[in-house]
């Protein structure tokens, strides 16, 4: 019997054919794939004929494909619906993948060819989309080692090989402990706490096969406990919890892990001949270097950690007046916060959040989608990984898009946060795909037969993650590996926070913004309301996100730290972190940073494109619509269609004219002086 995985996928648009596949598929496939684009890499490597842009970039781009299916489903089902033998092969997996990679780029006949290519590229007569691709691909294969003989050679396969199996036991790690977890509830527990937290808790302690409710790990349900009870010895319980993931001593501690990361980093680094990981990743950023990236945190910091502290200062009286005689501690924030919210701007979460339906704010992304960019969406009956997955195909007048699967619920068997992924890139050579792309939230799952709510924040994770699916859905180059999201670190995160902007237009609330039971729109005082108060507590969120970011910069921008830890305390210290506030990812849970290099000495990005963002939305204010169409034709043109096709910078001054400056985003934070 053919293994699934390997056979020619005869389903809709190419989607993985999910209810043939078994978990006993997976490593058989993944050998037979291993060998096989090895294989090919070889043939490109030996060919007799002088290289040529077709026979050697062209020709890797095509390479791969069975290894590319099997590990987009793999990596899929692993992240978002793992079990123990998923993740047994992800064990096994990454150290392989990185040999793998390591063997690729250590062909010295490989990259001999391509080396060949680029010193004579001015003759060759490449388009200026293959320049860019020839020019990714050598500077890639030099950033990875390329270049390395002997000893240096074999130290940098190893080194890469031990960092994949430290990733991925980082985040089994965490994975463990936020499963691990529960607190029970019992009735008298529950006063004080909204309906829509009481439902999720006792859905969440029916899954978990527990007869009352409980709180989890998962964000959608600890955060808003944190919110609303009044039990400040209960919150503690949870708060401590939750901020101690990844450090809890024994088999699950991430702590040795993240020094041994941080070392080997520093060690790949030094390899290549950069003085630290942090000069050696940002190198290919829009920022360029670390003291450009230290700036502007560093302008952010100043009056978000000035507002946060004024902030905290009134929040101590309110806990001195309910007889607290004590400084404000971290799981008194978000409680005292909310309370502030409804004094400040009489807006009540518990109030607001039955007009935040998931169901009417995903046909909102939608929609916003269809009046820029003419997209319409179908909703389709095909078989994806989990019961709780749905799928639409994305047209444009008349013609496929784009598969989107949208997978919502938070479960003990999906890693946290959120996150988009294709399964498979759009390109045009050397064979047409359309994309297929994922998004996956871990939202609170409601009780059966009951609509799932978002609270505010859910809903811009949900229009955040839409951004960057747009960016893969809309993408329109002709090569994989300058599609969609493959751009720098500092900018993907330009579409995602762009997209946000939508939800909080008062038309698009106005329309999808409907009561859960009575159907009626969100009335307009309420919005008033949610509008005002859309940079509440503003200094917190600001203040948790910088920390993380100037700690994961300091970690990589010189020596190792012996005990990170100690670092970590240490760079808090100097900013002065106010204590009732923690980092938003501390380093035992910091997965952005652990897991893999993505994020490494790459956190402060989600900033670094804010300043984007904000400017980007105003182009649109600037015309009086947030729908201008010609706005949109040249946000599609510059930015979502373009991938990497082109350096970030530029593209963006293609769409806007011109750099824009820190203030915009002090500015769509409150903190502007």
């Amino acid at each position: 019997m053919t293994n699934p995985l390997l056979a020619d996928w005869t389903t809709p648009f190419g989607l993985a054919p999910f209810d043939t596949i078994s978990d006993a598929d997976f490593e058989p496939a993944f050998d037979a794939a291993l060998t096989q684009h090895m294989a090919e890499i070889e043939a490109i490597a030996s060919a007799s004929e002088a290289p040529t842009f077709a026979n050697t970039i062209e020709a890797m781009e095509g390479a791969g494909e069975a290894l590319d299916k099997v590990l987009s489903v793999f990596f899929s089902v692993a992240g978002a619906d793992t079990n123990d033998k998923r993740q047994e092969l992800q064990r096994a997996f990454s150290p392989r993948l990185a040999d793998h990679s390591s063997k690729i780029y250590q062909n010295r006949a490989l990259f001999d060819r391509i080396r060949a290519l680029w010193e004579g590229r001015e003759g060759l007569g490449l388009s200026a989309e293959e320049a860019r691709v020839l020019m990714l691909t050598y500077r890639g294969f030099v950033r990875a080692g390329a270049a390395l003989d002997g000893d240096e050679a074999t130290r940098m396969a190893e080194v890469k090989s031990r960092l994949a199996v430290l990733g991925t036991q980082f985040t089994q790690n965490l994975l463990a402990d936020e499963a691990g977890w529960s607190m029970a509830l019992d009735e008298g527990d529950l006063e004080g706490l909204p309906d829509f937290l009481v439902a999720a808790a006792r859905a969440a302690g029916k899954d978990m096969g527990q007869d009352g409710p409980v709180i989890t790990l998962s964000r959608s349900l600890v955060v808003p406990f944190l919110q609303f009870s009044p039990r400040r010895d209960l919150r503690e319980t949870a708060w401590r919890a939750w901020t101690a993931r990844g450090a809890n001593g024994g088999e699950t501690d991430n702590r040795e892990i993240a020094t041994e990361i941080l070392a080997l980093r520093e060690e790949r680094a030094k390899l290549l001949g950069y003085d630290n990981f942090a000069a050696f990743k940002l190198e290919t950023e829009m920022a360029g270097s670390p003291d450009k990236v230290r700036d502007l945190l560093m302008q952010v910091w100043k009056p978000a950690r000035a507002s946060a502290l004024a902030d905290a200062a009134e929040m101590e009286g309110m806990l001195q007046e309910d007889g607290v005689n004590g400084p404000l501690k971290g799981w008194d924030w978000r409680y005292y916060a909310e309370k502030r919210r409804k004094a400040q701007h009489d807006l009540d979460e518990a109030e607001l959040k039955p007009y935040l339906q998931l169901d009417k704010m995903i046909e909102a992304s939608f929609a916003c989608a269809t009046r820029l960019f003419g997209l319409a969406f179908k909703p389709l009956d095909l078989p994806l990984y989990h019961p709780d997955c749905r799928v639409w195909e994305v047209t444009r007048d008349g013609q496929h898009v784009a598969l989107f699967i949208g997978d919502y619920f938070a479960r003990p068997s999906k890693r946290s946060g959120a996150w988009c992924s294709a399964m498979q890139m759009q390109a045009k050579r050397p064979e047409p795909k359309a994309p297929i792309v994922v998004n996956v939230c871990n939202f609170a799952k409601p009780e059966a037969g009951a609509p799932a709510l978002l609270s505010y924040d859910d809903a811009r994770t949900l229009f955040h993650e839409f951004g960057h699916a747009l960016h893969q859905m809309l993408s329109d180059v002709e090569f994989g590996s300058i599609a969609g999201t493959s751009v720098a670190r500092d900018f993907v995160e330009l579409p995602s926070q762009l997209y946000e902007h939508w939800l909080e237009v008062p038309e698009v609330l106005e329309e999808f913004a409907t009561h859960a039971e009575t159907g009626a729109a969100m009335p307009k005082a309420m919005l008033d309301k949610v509008l005002a108060a859309a940079n509440f507590d503003m200094g917190f969120q600001t203040v948790e996100f910088v920390a993380s970011a100037l700690v994961d910069l300091e970690f990589h921008d010189g020596a190792a730290p012996a005990d990170p830890m100690a670092k970590q305390a240490e760079v808090l210290a100097d900013l002065g972190m106010p204590e009732a506030i923690p980092m938003r990812h501390a380093t035992p849970h910091f997965a952005h940073v652990f897991a893999g290099d993505g994020y490494s000495s790459g956190y402060y990005s989600y900033m670094w494109s804010e300043v984007m963002d904000a400017d980007a939305f105003e182009a649109f204010t600037e015309t009086g619509s947030a729908f201008d169409p010609e706005t949109a034709k040249r946000l599609e043109e510059f930015i979502l269609s373009a991938g990497g096709s082109e350096e970030a910078e530029d593209l963006y001054k293609k769409f806007r004219g011109r750099m824009p400056g820190v203030e915009a985003l002090l500015k769509g934070r409150g903190l502007a002086a």
